[in-house]
């Protein structure tokens, strides 16, 4: 599935290589293997490389940049826990990653072992992180409210010790749900394909058939306000055309971020709902241009948080906070997955696959977990292994997602995710941004606080 994209570029002979970012007045030199980038004017060019400014001030810096891209590639811990409390789900969304009978019939976590769950996974992060720093768990599905007693009794006993977040279906998101969650500064995600119903209960629907656009819409308007909640959009063969619009509804509803996410081709039902680079790109790039036109015309932004990653990854490199666009991605290096068995899995998406069970909380130390083969096939896969990606300039801007999609829908971790043309449009986009000097219009406010500029060419 997904044939690797062409580049549009060239490699000079002292390792930086050009890339064409599709824009009239500027291209882009990047030094691939550290993520250095600098953008030059065409009709320059020739001047610049010349002059040797730009190559002398690159090489005083590029061991530095090195250093940086392998601590973040290679020596981080894990900081969050995706927590799956059950693998049961109330809907049978056509392309979830959860296989159906689990989500029919699955295990469901009992308020003992999920409370035994909490003090296991607090030891760990005793252990490797430190004190003054809290890490955090996701409540993650499946869907999580089907065991919302016993999560609701972890997120009180372990306040002081763990930052909570909540992805759910919003089905379940009753007064009392929401009044808890917000009252105790909890992340809430929710999920929502479309601004119609008719388009959003296509694949977003409960086991009976019947759609849940209205609950979704509904929980939405009662967090109006709370800022620490977000919509997930997942993009399928589906919903594109009604992206733009979906983005206008979010801006309208006054959410303060969403994500729109390609649908994940790991499980057959993802694999069916796979769209083509050209439609994903051409729908998700109009909707990005629509977020800064709705930005420019009302003073307030929609944060499309899995783009403004990619923004800074450009921009600040270990600033990212989501780890799915670099190689090796976050499993089992900055986060893992906890299934309602015991079962720890480099990633969520990984849930489905029991030969990625690394061990089992429960019987296992974490350590001994993530040093496992079944996370080592995952945390080893690196860009650079893939014949796609070695020359790839915007490798680490990146990073050949997803590994469980390259694994089951291309068959091996040293193949391409689905989305392989997507990514390299949407790298191109972001530098289009950065050249027009617009790109702090799509990122948060203050994002780049306590960062610091380790190199400006020519400012």
């Amino acid at each position: 599935m997904n044939q690797a994209a062409p580049i549009r570029g060239g490699r000079l002979p002292d390792g930086l290589q050009t890339f064409d970012i599709g824009h009239a007045d500027y291209t882009a030199l990047i030094d691939a293997d550290n993520a250095f980038w600098a953008l030059v004017r065409k009709d320059e060019m020739d001047n610049v490389l010349d002059d040797g400014a730009l190559e002398r001030d690159w090489r005083a810096k590029r061991d530095d940049f090195a250093r940086e891209m392998d601590m973040l590639r290679f020596h981080l811990k894990p900081s969050a826990v995706y927590f799956n409390p059950t693998e049961r789900c109330n809907l049978d969304c056509s392309y979830c990653y959860i296989p159906q009978k689990m989500r029919r019939t699955g295990e469901h976590m009992s308020r003992d072992k999920l409370m035994d769950a909490m003090v296991r996974l607090d030891e760990y992060f005793s252990r490797t992180m430190p004190p003054e720093r809290k890490p955090q768990i996701i409540f993650h599905g499946a869907e999580p409210l089907l065991n919302k007693d016993a999560m609701f009794e972890a997120i009180d006993a372990y306040s002081d010790r763990f930052r909570f977040g909540v992805q759910t279906n919003a089905t379940l998101l009753d007064d009392a749900a929401v009044e808890f969650l917000t009252s105790r500064g909890c992340g809430i995600g929710l999920s929502l394909d479309a601004p119609k119903p008719e388009v959003a209960d296509r694949s977003r629907k409960r086991w009976t058939g019947d759609g849940v656009f209205a609950s979704t819409v509904d929980a939405i308007r009662r967090l109006k306000g709370y800022a620490g909640f977000n919509v997930i959009c997942t993009m399928n063969r589906e919903n594109l055309g009604q992206l733009t619009e979906m983005v206008e509804f979010l801006h309208a509803e006054e959410v303060p971020a969403c994500m729109l996410n390609v649908v994940r081709c790991t499980q057959p039902g993802g694999q069916g709902a796979w769209a083509e680079d050209q439609a994903v790109s051409r729908a998700y790039l109009a909707a990005l241009d629509r977020t800064h036109q709705l930005y420019r015309e009302t003073g307030r932004k929609l944060v499309v948080a899995n783009f403004v990653n990619i923004l800074i990854s450009i921009l600040a490199p270990t600033a990212r906070r989501l780890m799915c666009d670099i190689s090796p991605c976050g499993g089992g290096r900055s986060f893992f997955a906890l299934a309602p068995d015991g079962s720890l899995f480099p990633c969520s998406e990984f849930i489905g696959l029991p030969a990625f069970a690394g061990g089992n909380l429960f019987t296992d130390r974490v350590e001994d977990v993530l040093d496992s083969p079944a996370f080592k096939l995952v945390t080893g896969r690196k860009v650079e292994d893939i014949k796609a990606c070695s020359t790839c300039p915007v490798r680490h801007f990146c990073g050949s997602p997803c590994p469980a999609e390259a694994h089951e829908a291309n068959g091996g971790m040293d193949k391409i995710g689905a989305y392989c043309g997507f990514y390299l449009d949407q790298a191109q986009y972001a530098f289009r941004l950065i050249a027009d000097g617009i790109a702090e219009d799509y990122m948060w406010d203050g994002w780049d606080d306590g960062t610091e500029t380790a190199f400006a060419f020519g400012c």
